[in-house]
């Protein structure tokens, strides 16, 4: 892994949230983006070389949705870079991780992405995820 690419928090509005963050961070929303097979609005805000990603549920029965419910507004994962996801996907299951999909799939911001299951990495979700 190469480092953290971004932090995902969920929020019941990118709108709201965005606001809140831009005013903390002093920067601004460069991008929003929906995610319609995960059921999720996007936005992503840059503080120096660290991203933030909002996400907001768009249906209610997405994972974030879901999460929301369970946990309310809050930190959903932490999402690191790798330089290729099928290498890192095949070494943490050599590893015994839990990954949540088999495949890499279309992520936000022009990635690919895999999700670590949080029962295994003490309660964190983990997103992998390689730019195209």
């Amino acid at each position: 892994m190469n480092k953290i690419e971004h932090i995902g928090i969920a929020v019941n509005s990118v709108k709201l949230a965005g606001d809140i963050y831009e005013r903390l961070l002093n920067t601004t929303v460069y991008k929003t983006e929906d995610v319609t097979s995960e059921g999720v609005k996007t936005a992503f805000l840059q503080a120096g070389p660290n991203k933030i990603e909002l996400l907001e549920a768009t249906t209610p029965d997405s994972p974030i949705a879901k999460f929301i419910e369970k946990h309310g507004e809050g930190m959903h994962h932490i999402a690191f870079e790798v330089t290729d996801i099928e290498a890192e996907m095949a070494r943490l299951k050599a590893e015994g991780f839990i990954l949540l999909n088999d495949v890499p799939k279309q992520g936000a911001d022009n990635k690919l992405v895999c999700f670590v299951h949080p029962k295994v990495t003490n309660g964190v979700l983990i997103e992998l995820c390689q730019s195209i």
